[in-house]
């Protein structure tokens, strides 16, 4: 697990990152980061373990919105081991468990959680999913954790003491979007803006290296921490996609935010933007040249 205080950085994102507005650093002897590591680990070998068949999968509200048995089995996990953590701590999951309160959680403490983020991927044995889980305290993620089991994975990030991948220190160089590759995400079930997403990723394609498309929207964005990506954009994703990631982004030098550039919300779904601080910038002008308007 990061461990190490980070070094202050240099320049503008530096400037940025230290400017968060009315963060009250929480108190550190209550949070036991390993322990929420530890079983964020436990629950990958939860996916790791299972196996998809006829009747362990089901449909959402929306056309090709799964959820499996084991997206509800992790849940549950996490939430029961969770609760042992951190016994006052609010639920804010995507599937319908209990102890699960949904946009209505709220307390000190909130765990943000994605049991299985990639449900496609890992109903068709693509081995591109994570457990995704983002602690808030106060209303402000501080801590995230994303484990993808399939290739032994952990991404983690703690507000103020930087984010490693397994281990090792993340820092994000300042690369424009010609310097790497883009991923994008869409979905399905959300396909109002699908003429505008595409038009966004022609123009990614035409302004980078290449772009791609994981189908894990918390995996894409540690890719943008560990510098594989070097920007992600996707038009509409849920506090649980996005919260463990978007402090691992930001303690290894890199932005998020909405397409407009506002800050990214807790309460609701919106659109993401995350890179360097070159190619978000390029991001955000291409997705709003494509047409895109947040809700």
């Amino acid at each position: 697990m990061c461990v190490e205080v980070c070094d202050r950085m240099k320049g503008p994102i530096a400037d940025l990152t230290q400017k968060q507005p009315d963060f009250i650093q929480p108190n550190m002897a209550q949070l036991n980061y390993q322990a929420i590591e530890d079983l964020v680990r436990s629950a990958g070998k939860m996916m790791l373990q299972a196996r998809v068949m006829d009747g362990t999968v089901h449909q959402k509200q929306g056309f090709a919105n799964f959820f499996t048995d084991y997206d509800v089995a992790i849940q549950r996990f996490l939430i029961d081991g969770f609760r042992g953590i951190l016994p006052n701590a609010a639920f804010y999951g995507e599937e319908e468990t209990e102890g699960n309160q949904g946009a209505s959680a709220h307390g000190e403490y909130t765990f943000y959680i994605d049991p299985i983020d990639g449900t496609t991927n890992f109903m068709f044995g693509y081995h591109h999913s994570c457990v995704s889980v983002g602690l808030a305290c106060r209303n402000q993620i501080v801590a995230g954790f994303v484990y993808n089991p399939y290739v032994d994975e952990m991404y983690t990030g703690i507000r103020g003491q930087g984010s490693c991948l397994n281990g090792r220190k993340l820092q994000m160089a300042d690369n424009a979007l010609r310097q790497g590759i883009v991923a994008f995400g869409c979905a399905r079930y959300n396909e109002n803006d699908t003429d505008i997403v595409f038009d966004m990723a022609k123009q990614l394609y035409l302004n980078s290296l290449s772009v791609r498309n994981g189908g894990s929207a918390a995996l894409d964005l540690c890719r943008v921490a560990s510098g594989n990506n070097v920007a992600y954009v996707e038009l509409k994703l849920q506090p649980y996609d996005y919260a463990a990631a978007s402090v691992i982004v930001e303690e290894a030098g890199g932005r998020i935010s909405r397409a407009d550039g506002s800050a990214i919300t807790l309460q609701s779904p919106c659109s993401i933007v995350c890179g360097t601080n070159t190619a978000w910038e390029e991001t955000r002008r291409i997705v709003t040249a494509a047409g895109f308007l947040e809700d």
